[in-house]
């Protein structure tokens, strides 16, 4: 035989199983105990005492709950990113901005189509306050002209009266037009305010909007008298602009040489010419300076107030509607030059007789998409039609949404610019029940019901521009007389003198040049995951790959392959006795047991580890027993020796 397959069938006498083959899982696991490189488990079965093997077995599974700890630790914390901020210094492209006054429309040039709403508005106002607004010349000129229209009415303000109701009382309200009571049904809908209350009596004010077929109807009231007004106006006032041509609100509008009174960029003088005009449903005609005509964007090389953007705006306080805005200036809004400006959501307010400085500062972000974020890249992932021309924004996913809805439910959009495809204006002659239907998906919205803040992702990459606004008095009181002199000169259309609560300075500009990019980048990776799972095995078990592989193959196959041997053979012997015949069976005869120290197994143990194993003992040869003397001795036959027989002495 030679030398390597005596070695080897020495190795295989002296272990006490056959490895994985063991019959029962527990000598199963007593082999991989005694042959594994896991100390900790080798420990529990070759210590001595059961205080010293129950310690070892409390300090392994206690390593191997922190091995599992830790372990999910790191793949919970896989999908985190790291943020680096980088600063750079450079030439900066000028942001695209935005401007439009407050006040939509020109007074003048909408009050014929607001007369009967004004009317019922005034009339509302004495019966609460028992006065009238109007003090202007301009505003007495357009009550005496509506006053010779009283009698015509309007259909739209009988159907959707403002009323006032009792606390308590939800099933009647008066009608402040006619004064009479009428009966009211529907939820009711309380918007509180600590604003002001009217009179601070037992009455809250509030109108009422039903479906078409009236079969559904909510009442919205209002304890301040101020908010019910204004909702109730400008819920009017979108009906009626609904049905004007887009071509007759530009019209009544302001131009852009009526607003840009002067303009300078960058230290050079510039025009109503490097503005682009688009016409927004709340804001009327607004401008846009620097919005990448000829994909041509201005920069600065410069830092300051000098190197911006310097407009003086004509706001023309006398021709504010006074329900609709209550308050005078401008709103101006920075945004790229490839998104869509909503000035009504993240506009700025610039008043009159101030200049108006507002700081930036430039900051990219760049955000990583699924798994590490919900954000989007673009906007094939999201389940929205962009009804704007612009890039994506999370902005105008949640308007699409919402339009997209109101075309659905109502039949029409509302609030928006542009318009869904297929869609118009809701005004009530072609849509009788768009104001039940827009304050019911409004309230949805809120309530988040219609699922646009499910559907809507954040945009991954984006630029925002932080602004930091400061105020000064302007014109001075010492320049106040020369300088509005000179302004009113210069616009020549004008034909009155202008006065500072007339004009809004406004300066946009860098503070300085340095542009912040905010990365994500992923923290791990599946080397680095990998590696760190490794060493936390090593430090806690003192194992490796080849261990864990090991673990798996004891106590997922083996073990499982000794159970299913075990329960294939009890199925078989409940077999055979079902398939017996029903005399008794004959006792079994005893099987010999194999010797397993002679059996040669193809899967062989490390030479080390068996080396360290207790020697089997020694097989006993049977010898010769040693003999026994005393069965050679004679004994005598007789008791006592004869005297003829006895030997003489010698002498």
């Amino acid at each position: 035989m030679a030398a390597g397959e005596k070695i080897k069938a020495k190795i295989k006498k002296n272990l006490p199983v056959r490895g994985p083959q063991a019959p029962t899982i527990k000598e199963l696991m007593q082999w991989y105990c005694l042959n594994t490189n896991t100390h900790g488990c080798r420990r529990i079965v070759v210590s001595r005492g059961r205080l010293r093997r129950l310690l070892w077995i409390l300090f392994t599974l206690t390593a191997v709950a922190l091995i599992f700890w830790q372990c999910a630790l790191l793949i919970s914390s896989f999908y985190t990113v790291s943020v680096s901020i980088k600063v750079h210094f450079q030439k900066l492209d000028f942001p695209a901005v935005t401007i439009c006054n407050i006040n939509p429309y020109r007074y003048s040039a909408v009050r014929d189509l607001l007369a009967d709403l004004e009317k019922e508005t005034r009339g509302t106002l004495k019966t609460l306050y028992g006065f009238s607004e109007i003090t202007s010349r301009k505003r007495r000129e357009a009550e005496s002209w509506s006053s010779a229209r009283e009698g015509t009415g309007s259909k739209f303000l009988n159907l959707i009266p403002l009323l006032a109701f009792d606390k308590g009382e939800t099933s009647k309200a008066r009608d402040f037009r006619t004064g009479r009571k009428r009966k009211v049904s529907g939820r009711i809908i309380h918007k509180a305010s600590d604003v002001m209350h009217v009179h601070e009596s037992k009455e809250v004010v509030g109108f009422q909007l039903c479906s078409n077929d009236t079969s559904s109807c909510a009442v919205y009231t209002f304890s301040s008298g101020v908010n019910a007004i204004r909702e109730w106006y400008k819920l009017h006032y979108m009906n009626i602009m609904a049905q004007v041509s887009p071509e007759k609100k530009i019209n009544m509008s302001y131009s852009a040489e009526e607003l840009l009174v002067t303009c300078f960029f960058d230290g050079e003088s510039c025009d109503a010419r490097n503005f682009t005009r688009f016409h927004h449903p709340m804001y009327g005609n607004c401008y846009t300076f620097n919005n990448g005509q000829n994909e041509t964007i201005l920069s600065t090389s410069m830092g300051g107030s000098e190197y911006g953007l310097q407009v003086i705006l004509y706001i023309n306080e006398e021709e504010y509607n006074p329900f609709l805005v209550s308050s005078t200036g401008a709103k101006v809004i920075v945004h790229r030059q490839d998104e869509y400006p909503f000035i009504e959501d993240v506009g700025t307010e610039i008043e009159t007789a101030m200049a108006t400085s507002i700081g930036m500062h430039l900051t990219e972000s760049f955000k990583l998409s699924e798994p590490y974020s919900k954000c989007t890249e673009d906007w094939s992932d999201v389940l929205i039609t962009n009804i704007y021309n612009a890039t994506y924004s999370l902005q105008i996913c949640l308007h699409s949404c919402f339009q997209a809805k109101m075309v659905e439910k109502c039949g029409c959009a509302q609030f928006s610019q542009p318009l869904p495809r297929g869609a118009n204006y809701c005004n009530y002659q072609q849509h009788p029940n768009w104001m039940y239907c827009y304050y019911e998906l409004h309230q949805d919205f809120v309530r988040e019901e219609l699922g646009c803040q499910t559907l809507c992702k954040e945009a991954c990459s984006f630029k925002e521009w932080t602004l930091t606004t400061s105020l000064a008095q302007w014109p001075s009181e010492v320049s106040e007389k020369w300088l509005l002199s000179v302004l009113t000169w210069d616009q020549g259309q004008i034909k009155k003198k202008l006065n500072k609560t007339d004009l809004a300075k406004l300066l946009i500009f860098y503070k300085d040049l340095n542009q912040r990019s905010i990365v994500e980048s992923p923290a791990n990776s599946i080397e680095m995951l990998l590696s760190n799972i490794g060493g936390q095995l090593g430090l806690w078990m003192s194992c490796s790959v080849v261990c864990v592989i090991e673990i798996v193959e004891v106590f997922l196959v083996d073990s499982l392959s000794i159970v299913a041997r075990h329960q294939w053979r009890k199925a078989k012997e409940w077999w055979a006795r079902r398939q017996a015949p029903p005399w008794p069976e004959a006792p079994p005869s005893p099987q010999g047991r194999d010797n397993l120290g002679l059996d040669i197994d193809d899967d062989l143990p490390t030479f080390t580890s068996a080396l360290c194993l207790p020697p089997a003992p020694a097989a006993q040869v049977p010898g010769t027993p040693p003999p026994r003397y005393n069965t050679l001795r004679l004994e005598r036959d007789f008791p006592s020796q004869l005297a003829d027989t006895e030997v003489p002495a010698e002498s």
